[in-house]
């Protein structure tokens, strides 16, 4: 069976915030009419302010369902320490999700969300050690072919060429459990630079390794590094056999998003070692009729 997944990240309501922008991203998600629509956090730019939390909850309900959502750490509290430490997931749970490690399942596909994002932390995060349980545990009652997934905030790899940001702090255990728990694609933000990669990148030690996708920033102005000025999302088709990524990058002549690249790499399934089949750069089309 085929799974299309949509992953937009980093939207960060509040001054940042491109509305226009964000609203051709609800158009082309309904017009891609994906399977689950993931948003690897950042909701708001800060979480402190009430107003930032009501543009995206408005902004969220015009976009296609399922979805499923974590919280990135510009949704926990700053300002306010009490808040921050005693109380950080309350506007996120009021306004986005109640559900801060949230699960998707239908049969051949698993989405297991993790919130990395905990109060004592400003720019980076961890997973506790109850989650790292809990996660394998979800992802251990799958049946074989089942392609599993795991949606953080935080990276665990930085990417090359990206400027050096913090990773969750325990990025080697997060690896390692993604690896053991046969995790085919993990999907995360922060650092508003897209990349295609996998684990096998820092950790060639790894029996299979796993798939790491990442998103920019989808409907802010603060791209970082090779994408200072853009804006991205990732679409993902998942069938029996590979995993194709197709990167989008919102280009001003186009007025759209347009594909500029496509990663298609062996499913688990294949039983194949997991490096890219094929990699290639899409010469946009910047025809917008």
């Amino acid at each position: 069976m085929r799974h299309v997944l949509m992953h937009i990240s980093d939207l960060h309501a509040g001054p940042p915030f491109r509305l226009a922008l964000a609203e051709q991203v609800a158009r082309e998600a309904h017009d891609l009419k994906p399977d689950l629509l993931v948003v690897s956090g950042d909701f708001v730019q800060r979480a402190d302010f009430r107003n930032q939390w009501r543009v995206i909850a408005g902004y969220l309900s015009t976009l296609p369902e399922p979805r499923l959502v974590v919280p990135g750490n510009h949704d926990v509290p700053l300002l306010n320490p009490l808040n921050r430490l005693f109380r950080p997931y309350n506007a996120y749970r009021r306004h986005i999700s109640p559900n801060l490690n949230p699960v998707f399942e239908r049969p051949g596909l698993a989405v297991v969300g993790g919130c990395t994002a905990h109060g004592l932390t400003v720019d980076g995060g961890y997973l506790t050690r109850d989650q790292i349980t809990t996660i394998e545990r979800h992802l251990s009652r799958f049946p074989a072919g089942t392609c599993k997934v795991v949606v953080l905030h935080h990276h665990v790899v930085n990417p090359p060429g990206a400027e050096r940001r913090n990773m969750i702090k325990n990025a080697e255990q997060a690896v390692e459990l993604l690896d053991r728990s046969g995790v085919e694609l993990l999907l995360c933000g922060h650092i508003h630079v897209s990349y295609v990669g996998t684990t096998l990148d820092v950790r060639p030690d790894l029996r299979q390794g796993t798939i790491i996708c990442q998103s920019g920033t989808t409907t802010s102005r603060r791209g970082k590094g090779r994408e200072r000025g853009k804006n991205s999302y990732n679409v993902i088709e998942i069938d029996e056999n590979v995993i194709r990524i197709g990167q989008h990058m919102f280009l001003e002549d186009a007025g759209r998003f347009v594909a500029i690249a496509e990663h298609v790499f062996p499913r688990r399934s294949a039983g194949v070692y997991m490096l890219p089949r094929s990699e290639r750069v899409i010469d946009a089309d910047l025809n917008t009729d």
